[in-house]
């Protein structure tokens, strides 16, 4: 027979009337599996803490996307966003579900090439293209999103210098209702500056514009903001051709779409407030329909959605290393995850669940990571049972950005684990160790300590 868990006796003061606008703390249900695979068994054989990515998840998350989009919308591609998660085996479960790269740097092109990816399925975004990284570009027939005009003017030098042809588009940017308005990149469709550009592409004669791009924000809570966009691009495309005979091959809405994180500071939970993925696609697709564009012209739709396909397939298991009561008597506990890893948690309220089952008490507590620094809070107030040292707890919705802006501070990176569809695990990237770290690094002669 196993022993019951002992629980202190607690009393909970009750008042009687009306809920109040807060409601109850909500029980904390406990998650002891991923995809199948005990919580337990990925801490004795990966440690803790410990990355792990859902393959179902991912490939679930894409396939509903392009049905929910293909079915408004004929003519769809999806370009999988490197900044959001470019582990090797992330990118690759995205590229075999038919997405193309979207990248913003040289390193992120790299990768691209070296996982498979031809030159012509990558979108090349970003301000800071160099020299190299343009001509490698154009060689390869990527197609190049144009940012500002300095990088055109050095397009067209390096297209008649070396006697190429190029394929590019460029990044509008533009009021589409929300505020701050995301003006730094590309050229602003209000003032005229977008269409200044297209006319120096179309007068270029080693230039070919194949399409148009914009990216109006991150985590938009606003369908809406979407059709003005595909409607603003898609008057760019009707004048485009109606001027010059130019048919405009592709229409990029970028990225932006929100998860279902919910937001430091948000009143109600993300699913209550973020629209769907069939919202988003609805509003887009009509935006492009209002223009009747002939079936000949009608451009494909690509988009960079990243966050909303990847966020849910992440999870970070960690223990707890001890328990504690704060100055004014709240509950705290101290977690071997800090901010380091989980640097989305200075925007996101993520949901967290014990990894057992516990005691029905929850109390507020606030979550700390292992890092000597005050800021290393996971999370300020939560309603979780008592945990004890040893424990482990498991934070949702870590799939997007938490991978490519982890920091090696205090504490080494750990190892981030894939659970595959049929249930194995695999390590998809290693943990980092002592002598990883000191490889990189010089000792000038003079600063080195003599054996004794």
């Amino acid at each position: 027979m196993t022993k019951k868990r002992y629980e202190r006796p607690i009393i909970i003061k009750h008042i009687s009337g009306l809920m109040n606008k807060f409601g109850s703390n909500p029980t904390a249900s406990y998650k002891s599996d991923i995809d199948g695979v005990a919580v337990e068994k990925l801490v004795e054989k990966f440690g803790s803490p410990l990355f792990v990515i859902s393959e179902k998840q991912l490939r679930q998350n894409q396939r509903e996307a392009y049905r929910i989009f293909k079915t408004r919308y004929p003519k769809v591609q999806f370009a999988w966003s490197y900044k959001t998660n470019y582990l090797n085996a992330v990118c690759s479960v995205f590229h075999q579900e038919n997405s193309w790269a979207e990248v913003v740097s040289e390193f992120e092109y790299e990768k691209a090439r070296r996982l498979g990816i031809k030159g012509e399925h990558i979108i090349f975004n970003g301000p800071d293209k160099s020299r190299e990284a343009l001509l490698r570009a154009m060689k390869e027939k990527a197609k190049i999103h144009i940012d500002h005009f300095d990088e055109l003017y050095t397009i067209i030098e390096l297209t008649e210098a070396e006697k190429l042809k190029a394929k590019v588009a460029i990044r509008v940017n533009m009021d589409v209702g929300i505020y701050p308005m995301w003006d730094r990149f590309g050229f602003n469709f209000e003032n005229g500056e977008a269409w200044q550009a297209i006319k120096r592409i179309i007068a270029a004669k080693n230039l070919e514009l194949v399409g148009l791009h914009t990216h109006i924000g991150t985590y938009m809570m606003s369908a809406e903001a979407y059709r003005v966009a595909a409607i603003n691009l898609g008057t760019l495309a009707k004048k485009i051709k109606n001027d010059f005979d130019k048919v405009i091959e592709y229409i990029d809405l970028g990225g932006g779409f929100a998860s279902h994180n919910t937001l430091l500071g948000q009143y109600l939970p993300a699913e209550q407030v973020v629209p769907s993925i069939e919202q988003f696609a609805d509003s887009i697709s009509s935006g492009l329909f209002e223009l009747s564009f002939t079936n000949e012209e009608m451009p494909t739709l690509i988009l960079e959605t990243g966050r909303a396909l990847v966020d849910d397939a992440g999870f970070l298991i960690s223990s707890v290393i001890a328990n504690k009561r704060l100055s004014d008597g709240r509950r705290a506990v101290i977690i071997d995850a800090g901010v380091n890893l989980l640097f989305t948690s200075f925007w996101y309220k993520h949901k967290i669940s014990p990894a057992q089952p516990n005691g029905s008490y929850t109390e507020n507590t606030t979550i700390y990571g292992p890092l000597c620094m005050n800021i290393d809070c996971i999370q300020d107030s939560i309603a979780l049972p008592a945990l004890k040292v040893g424990e482990k707890i498991v934070i949702h919705y870590v799939g997007a950005y938490d991978m490519t802006q982890w920091m090696q501070f205090i504490a080494m990176r750990p190892n981030v684990v894939m659970v595959m569809e049929n249930g194995s695990v695999e390590l998809i990237r290693k943990a980092e160790n002592i002598d990883y770290l000191m490889e990189r690094e010089r000792v000038p002669e003079k600063l080195l300590l003599k054996k004794k």
